[in-house]
């Protein structure tokens, strides 16, 4: 979204929702008070009872500084009168005439303001600066009354030495105590960790044991029915045959390479799968090097290794977070395991770190070009699948709505790929929402502030709502309720239409501009608004005038907001992070970092496990919702000979996920198209 083909639409920034006109009453700048050095001192309101009024200057109001008197009698600090003179010729007070040469120093008033001023400091002085002025005064005191001055003075000494060592010694006990019991619960967290991981080592072996037996009986079941001589061979030998590893020893012990082994194939055979349905939606494009099962369990290894603290964490989270809810009264009945043997934490993590571990990379299977020889502006501010993933649009500032098939696309390979509809706007688009039960229907906002609703197959606009005062950032069609939809604009205002209806049916008001809008994909009164104000507002339909949960932790306009699943909203931020919340239990889940992110919309899209995102380096990154650092990426422009050049000249502005596949679209500000799949 933005003004050329070069730079996107900044994502707005805090704005109050009533602005003042330029030409507006502006506020008074404040002046700055004058540095300490400049100020005068002025005698406090306790003194001024005590200074006369004779002593302070007619000119600067204050005590007297180097007296001067005038001929007509009146005296004046020196450097107020002479800076007087300079611009006048006449006494300040009686306007009697005057010059340089009719003034003349006030010995006598100098000396009364030397012993007022004295008196002045005696009577705010401490006892000690007392003591000391009639010590250097040359006080007359006997040794005698010397000796118990100074016995005195270091019985106080040491009264105030031993009170700080007390105080000393009291914190340094406080310290140590905060940090004993801070150790201590540290230590019993780690020591529950480690029963958790011993705990988990059993099931697994115990379960490892279970696929070795199973594997044996399977090797050994044909060897018996054949009766073949040839096959008639030791158990181990067989195993050895498969696994290329001599077990010795009891086979209690022995399971451990086996297992191994077998979860390596098991690797093989869920990539295998994976591979298979990338090829599925690139029909045919695949990689053209085969990951031996040796080789991909190695790869596999090495991204746990490069991801193990994350890993680690989500492990102890997910176990932890299991535990909790066993303990609950309505949660003790169930034995808290599962068919396998596993606590229910455990078996999230193995999801987790299987499907982790199974990408690292993203590759491209198709490229398009998005822009035409009539328009220069080519930044694609959004892209969308249709419901059925068959058809995917297009929209930005070329003020066209472009409809392409995605089959087309992925198995025909072409530089140029023409649209099968295409619609055009009187103004530069910013946001896209298909209809997700009438495939035909697609919405769009625009920079005028215009919400329409689009017919694909007739190509006409069916509704126009034209309430929005000012740029629409985003529009969304609610899930569960195909007539309702949501937008929301600079205008700080959040509108939910219907359909059937010519106007608004709710209406938001909100103090800061709206950067994006998502309804819950579970219900159609659940809506999210991420907003220049730096949080993510929730609300309840039913009750708009206060926000069911407000999400802070962005330090920057959100200019995102997407749902993973009915609980679980991702948000992207001008402060180069991703986040996830719990919407049901209100609660912040993990922030992604990886990507830069500071002033264009770049997009944000997620499925069931991944969010990717782009970045303003012309990547696209993909996060597991697990894990906070990214799994996979792509630069656009790594394949061209000035992939340098562009990575500071664009920028990634639209991506999106194909449902429940590892395929996504993404688009940059120069107006290229790619179809990435994750691959091992």
């Amino acid at each position: 979204m933005g003004e050329s083909s070069m730079c996107g639409a900044l994502v707005p920034t805090t704005a109050s929702k009533s602005e003042p006109d330029a030409t507006s009453a502006q506020p008074p700048i404040p002046i700055p008070p004058p540095s300490a050095a400049d100020e005068p001192v002025v005698a406090s309101s306790s003194d001024a009872f005590d200074v006369d009024k004779d002593m302070l200057c007619p000119i600067c109001m204050q005590i007297i500084k180097d007296a001067f008197l005038t001929s007509c009698g009146h005296s004046f600090c020196y450097t107020c009168i002479m800076t007087h003179l300079q611009n006048k010729n006449d006494c300040p007070c009686c306007g009697h005439y005057l010059t340089n040469s009719r003034i003349f120093p006030n010995f006598l008033l100098n000396k009364l303001l030397k012993k007022t001023s004295a008196s002045q400091i005696s009577k705010t002085a401490s006892p000690v600066d007392n003591l000391r002025h009639a010590i250097q005064q040359g006080c007359e005191v006997s040794p005698k009354e010397l000796d118990s001055l100074l016995s005195l003075l270091a019985e106080k000494k040491r009264k105030m030495e031993q009170e700080e060592a007390e105080r000393n010694t009291q914190i340094l006990l406080d310290f140590l105590h905060c940090l004993r019991k801070q150790k201590v619960e540290e230590l019993n967290e780690i020591q529950t960790d480690l029963q958790y991981i011993r705990e988990d080592i059993n099931a697994v072996e115990r379960r490892g044991i279970e696929l070795y037996s199973e594997k044996d009986r399977y090797l050994i079941k044909p060897r018996v029915v054949i009766d073949d001589p040839t096959t008639a061979k030791p158990c181990s030998s067989l195993i050895d045959k498969h696994n290329s590893i001599i077990y010795g020893g009891h086979a209690g012990h022995s399971w451990m390479c086996s297992f191994s082994q077998q979860n390596n194939k098991t690797g093989v055979n869920a990539q295998a799968s994976s591979q298979g349905f990338q090829n599925k939606d690139g029909c045919g494009g695949s990689d053209s090097s085969y990951v031996t099962p040796s080789g991909l369990a190695v790869a596999r290894k090495r991204r746990v290794d490069a991801q193990f603290i994350g890993l680690q964490e989500c492990y102890l989270q997910k176990r932890r977070q299991w535990t909790r809810q066993l303990h609950k009264p309505e949660e003790r009945e169930y034995n808290g395991l599962h068919q396998e043997g596993y606590n229910p934490g455990l078996e999230d993590f193995q999801s987790v770190l299987s499907n982790f571990t199974r990408y690292s990379r993203l590759r491209v299977i198709a490229e398009l070009r998005h822009g035409d020889i009539f328009h220069s502006a080519n930044i694609v501010s959004s892209i969308e699948f249709d419901r059925d993933d068959e058809l995917f649009a297009t929209a930005g500032v070329s003020r066209r709505i472009k409809v392409f098939e995605f089959s087309t696309v992925v198995n025909e390979p072409a530089d140029v790929h023409c649209p099968i509809v295409e619609m055009s706007t009187r103004s530069k688009l910013s946001c896209l929402s298909w209809n997700k039960y009438t495939k035909n229907l697609i919405a769009s906002s625009d920079y005028d502030g215009i919400v329409t609703v689009w017919d694909v197959t007739t190509r006409q606009s069916l509704m126009e709502y034209e309430e929005h005062e000012k740029r629409a950032w985003s529009v969304d069609f609610s899930c569960t309720e195909p007539s309702m939809l949501v937008s929301g604009s600079d205008d700080c205002k959040v509108k939910i239409w219907c359909t059937k209806q010519e106007a608004s049916v709710l209406n938001i008001d909100m103090k800061a501009n709206i950067c994006s809008v998502k309804y819950n994909p579970g219900s159609s009164i659940y809506v999210a608004v991420g907003s220049a104000d730096h949080q993510i507002h929730y609300y309840d339909l039913r009750n708009i005038s206060q926000p069911l949960y407000v999400f802070s932790g962005h330090k920057k306009a959100v200019s995102y907001v997407k749902f993973l699943s009915n609980n679980e909203l991702a948000s992207a931020s001008t402060d180069s992070t991703l986040r996830l919340w719990d919407v049901k239990e209100n609660l912040p889940l993990r922030t992604f970092r990886g990507h830069t992110n500071e002033k264009n919309f770049v997009g944000l899209t997620v499925n069931g496990e991944y969010i990717a995102c782009g970045s303003e380096t012309n990547e696209v990154f993909v996060y597991h919702k697990a894990i906070s650092k990214p799994a996979a990426w792509h630069r656009f422009g790594s394949d061209m000979v000035n992939a340098d050049d562009d990575m500071g000249s664009y920028f990634i502005s639209a991506v999106c996920w194909k449902s429940d596949s590892p395929t996504m679209l993404t688009a940059n500000s120069q107006g290229t198209i790619k179809v990435l799949v994750l691959s091992a």
